[in-house]
């Protein structure tokens, strides 16, 4: 689809919307139910469904307006059925759900079809009214209507009636002829030098089209500019775990020191109980070290600067509740922190909560989750009540004192990391887990203390700096959509009847709508 469909679909309703206003100031308007009937699809018991037989049409089996018989169910084929049968050039439409107000026309060559509950069909009463697209701009016209009406409750939903009831003009043939084709023009660029129903409102609506095309073009350029930025993210963590975003000082004790002080402490405190004993970390091979590391520098397994590391608490539902001890879970590790929007709370024994409490300083690590979010990391700074964490996250808690956290965790949200777990689990399809013995053994590029302060000090001056870019396109993006919504608004109320902005009864104006001549020869609908 091309940029000028996408807008011209995103914005359709506000379009037909613009043509019934006009429409209404000459053409009195009606309930639906007098032209059309939505007829409500069979209600399919779901323990007799087939293998083969004829396919079901729910709403689950219809996208970009088409049927999608990929994963339908079968029924039975009885006469008592026939009243359900859908036929090529039929429209539907989702009637409850998520999806409420989508639509659908059926293609030709799917043979028979049943229409089941909860999806719509517009059946004509009389068809030598319509021209057959005409029916298409009307189910387009009141989607939004659809969805408003629908998502006033808890499910969204709409009955038959209800569509029914909306008002709208229907004009004659030759007009419904006019709109159709000035329509398809404007969604194909191709619209002529002429006017096609009403020379004002295509003018109006096109200066629209041409709008919502120029902030689209904008948008992109957006999009453009923030992938430029999370890739100069990339970069700048990449420089750092590659040594080259501070200047090294020769003076720094080397990181290897630094480790055989961790193994001293980490020997004490298995000798006192403190610590269970660890197995033994595989040895590092030179066909694993991806580049050489400055002087002072040294490649390890994360599991050398670990003192802990536990899996989450799982709980049922029942101990969920309002007034329990905060959990955080894998959604609230947002880009390298903790977001403590949509907090889950639960019921947990004193124990349970030493034993899952985190601290300033801990790291919390996703486990569970899509291959390219996996191992997906945040920093646990200040906390201003308890929390606990939930079993798709791990904890890692390492020795502070040796280690910056910090630097562990932009370790893990740079290619260095991702990269390591990418090649473990890029056979897998679908959702994926890392466990602890895994994420031990990950390789690791760890500088002296001092430069690990280093880092973490310039990355944090260099994504501030990102963040603000970021904050000043996303702001200018807001900006361009509520210049288009504003306009849309003011669309709507120009010339909108009288009964529409008060609420009164219809009464037709003294204005009326000016139709161009009707073009001659045979017309088509284009399709």
């Amino acid at each position: 689809m091309t940029m000028r469909e996408k807008v011209f679909f995103k914005n359709i309703s506000a379009y037909i919307t613009i043509v019934n206003n006009e429409l209404e100031k000459t053409i009195p308007i009606e309930p639906i139910s007098k032209h059309i009937k939505i007829i409500g699809g069979y209600s399919f018991k779901s323990g007799e469904y087939r293998s083969t037989g004829i396919p079901i049409i729910r709403i689950s089996d219809f996208q970009d307006e088409k049927i999608d018989l990929s994963s339908v169910r079968y029924y039975k084929e009885s006469k008592e059925f026939e009243r359900f049968e859908l036929s090529e050039g039929d429209i539907i439409i989702a009637m409850t759900g998520g999806t409420i107000g989508k639509l659908a026309i059926v293609q030709s060559g799917l043979g028979k079809l049943y229409l089941n509950q909860r999806v719509g069909k517009f059946s004509i009463l009389n068809p030598i009214e319509f021209i057959p697209e005409y029916i298409y701009w009307i189910a387009r016209g009141i989607q939004d209507k659809v969805k408003n009406m629908g998502y006033g409750g808890a499910q969204p939903n709409i009955g038959n009636a209800q569509i029914e009831a909306m008002q709208l003009p229907f004009p004659g043939k030759n007009i419904q002829a006019k709109i159709v084709s000035f329509f398809n023009d404007l969604k194909n660029g191709t619209l002529k030098k002429q006017t096609y129903f009403n020379d004002k409102v295509e003018e109006q609506i096109l200066k629209l089209q041409e709008l919502g095309e120029s902030i689209s073009n904008t948008s992109a350029q957006f999009h453009q500019q923030t992938d430029i930025i999370n890739k100069l993210r990339q970069a700048i963590l990449q420089d750092a775990v590659q040594g080259k975003l501070v200047p090294q000082n020769p003076k720094d004790e080397p990181a290897s020191e630094l480790l055989k002080r961790i193994k001293a402490e980490k020997e004490k405190l298995t000798a006192q109980g403190k610590l269970k004993k660890e197995k033994p970390l595989p040895p590092i091979t030179n066909d694993e070290i991806p580049y050489e590391l400055p002087k002072g520098w040294v490649w390890c397994r994360l599991g050398s600067i670990v003192l802990t590391m536990n899996n989450g608490i799982y709980k049922e539902d029942k101990y969920y509740n309002d007034d329990g001890i905060a959990c955080l879970r894998m959604y609230n590790i947002q880009n390298g922190e903790i977001s403590f929007h949509n907090l889950k709370r639960m019921s947990l024994t004193i124990s349970e909560i030493e034993t899952y409490s985190l601290k300033p300083g801990d790291l919390l690590l996703n486990r569970v989750n899509s291959i390219e979010l996996l191992g997906k990391s945040a920093y646990i700074d200040k906390l201003n009540e308890v929390f606990v964490y939930e079993s798709k996250n791990i904890r890692v808690r390492l020795f502070e004192a040796k280690i910056l956290p910090r630097y562990i965790n932009y370790l893990f949200q740079s290619s260095i990391i991702k990269d390591q777990i990418f090649k473990k689990f890029k056979k897998m399809t679908g959702q994926a887990s890392i466990n602890q013995g895994q994420i031990t053994s990950l390789l690791i590029p760890l500088p002296p203390l001092p430069e690990q302060q280093r880092i973490v000090a310039k990355i944090e001056q260099l994504m501030a700096y990102c963040n603000e870019l970021e904050q000043s396109i996303t702001q200018s993006q807001k900006q361009a959509e509520q210049l288009l919504q504003a306009v849309l608004k003011e669309a709507f109320s120009e010339g909108m009847p009288s009964h529409e902005q008060k609420g009164t009864a219809y009464k037709e104006p003294k204005e009326h709508l000016t139709i161009a001549a009707e073009p001659k020869g045979k017309y088509a609908a284009p399709r």
